[in-house]
């Protein structure tokens, strides 16, 4: 049986990562100061002063990576998460030996050979730790690096995991067998039933494995707390497939600790923690105020011709529901008659040839400009740049009853543009496909998300007159 040492494979991990840092600094070296692409004669520093640059920057991006988790095990993380992991940390690497330098009497360092050694490592490090992940996943269809565990338990619980695992060799995880106390000396589903409980100590004594997979009831949580006694004098990892695993599927739930009680949230948002809070709260504030004073002179001529062009107020304010379910007034161009807004009661969906709307309503709606007063609505905290778009009262209450997930959205503030619009779901289209879009956002929410939202609602505006 081969056994994956983790210990092991960290330390060859570390060494690719050395190797790939150390060669990235000397390409960067090298293109700088030797190639033709910079071929201005500028030497600031030798190559000796930049190599001893990896007395510093080595055991730096060895804290950073071993702090953003790039040392754990592969198998149940997904490789868009370690890529995003590589980027963060060495962005924070390449600022942090920045700011040591710059900030010093170093200040001879190229920052161009930098930049050109900042990405040239990022690169790579995603490049290798794709083809470790490829090499491992070509082994372990072949047989090798397998870790062998035993499930307690062949109920329905433990046929799921082993279907899971059974359907995915790529996992790198075979089943050695079950052990249940209601099923004896047979096979089930193909997998060999080893024995019972009570027979743990002997059954682990006959068969090496890994790990021991318990996906016992709730109810038999004396079974539960003898087996993990007995797995840990034998030196054996368990882990624990909760009896009510199958509330929480479809969603990613994470565990939470109030004064050493465990809770288990049944969906992660990103948002609930205060460092993302704050981050996104900042950059909104910051980014909202840079807007307003670039579209100053856009919103001035556009209040100037609103008023020209219908009589009745320039902004126009709509009750809304926001987050957590709070009511707000949120502000716009006025794009409509205010006789015709009045007589249909303003409750019906704002189609593409309202006759509601006025000429020049009709342009600003096209091309957005009318929601560019939300910016105030931003900095006041009603809203974010970037959420689920808000809805009128009643439409709540109406979407409440017909989409059962629909209230998850008012979980975080609503947005100016939203992950749902720039995925070509606004105004009358599928409110289902809205809010599924919204709820993708709400649990998968990063800065980079906010930031792609953001530019993708440029490409919309110009593209398709979002």
């Amino acid at each position: 049986m081969i056994k994956s040492n983790q210990r092991f494979f960290n330390f060859i991990l570390v060494l690719f990562d050395v190797s790939v840092v150390t060669a990235s600094l000397l390409f960067a070296w090298y293109i700088r100061f030797v190639s033709p692409f910079f071929d201005d004669g500028v030497r600031t520093m030798d190559l000796r002063a930049y190599v001893d640059l990896l007395g510093i920057i080595i055991p730096l991006y060895l804290i950073l990576f071993t702090a953003f988790g790039l040392y754990k095990p592969y198998r149940k993380q997904p490789f868009y998460k370690e890529c995003r992991e590589i980027i963060v940390a060495n962005i924070i690497g390449i600022t942090i030996l920045m700011a040591v330098l710059f900030t010093g009497k170093n200040i001879h360092f190229s920052r161009y050979m930098l930049g050109i050694f900042f990405a040239t490592s990022t690169i790579v490090m995603m490049i290798e730790r794709g083809s470790i992940r490829k090499i491992l996943r070509m082994a372990r269809e072949r047989g090798f690096n397998i870790k062998y565990v035993i499930i307690v338990g062949a109920g329905s619980i433990g046929q799921t995991f082993a279907s899971k695992i059974t359907g995915d060799r790529q996992l790198g995880y075979k089943i050695t067998g079950y052990v249940d106390d209601y099923y004896h000396k047979i096979e089930k589903n193909g997998i060999p039933i080893l024995g019972t409980t009570h027979e743990m100590n002997e059954i682990l004594e006959e068969f090496q494995v890994d790990e021991v997979i318990i996906a016992l009831p709730n109810t038999s949580y004396k079974r539960i707390d003898e087996v993990i006694d007995i797995c840990e004098y034998q030196g054996i990892k368990t882990q624990i497939i909760p009896d009510y695993f199958h509330l929480i599927q479809g969603r990613k739930a994470y565990f939470d600790e109030l004064d050493g009680i465990p809770l288990i949230n049944t969906r992660y948002i990103p948002l609930d923690q205060p460092s993302n809070k704050w981050i996104k709260r900042i950059a909104d504030i910051i980014l909202s105020l840079v807007i307003l004073i670039l579209v100053s002179p856009i919103m001035l001529v556009t209040a100037i011709l609103v008023k020209m062009t219908s009589p009745g107020p320039v902004i126009y304010k709509q009750i809304r529901v926001g987050m957590g379910r709070k009511e707000f007034w949120i502000y716009k161009f006025r794009s409509m008659r205010c006789e015709a807004s009045v007589a249909s009661g303003d409750v019906g969906w704002t189609t593409e040839n309202d006759p509601r709307k006025t000429k020049f309503g009709a342009f600003i709606r096209k091309t957005s400009i009318d929601e560019l007063p939300q910016f105030f609505n931003v900095l006041k905290g009603d809203m974010s740049i970037v959420g689920p778009r808000p809805e009128r009262p009643h439409y709540v209450t109406q979407f409440q009853n017909e989409i059962p997930k629909y209230m998850i959205k008012h979980h975080v503030r609503p947005g100016i543009t939203g992950w749902a619009q720039v995925s070509g779901w606004r105004g009358d289209t599928s409110i289902h496909k809205r809010i599924e879009c919204d709820i993708e956002y709400i649990e998968k929410w990063t800065l980079w998300f906010d930031i792609k939202v953001f530019f993708m609602t440029f490409k919309a505006v110009f593209e398709s007159g979002y």
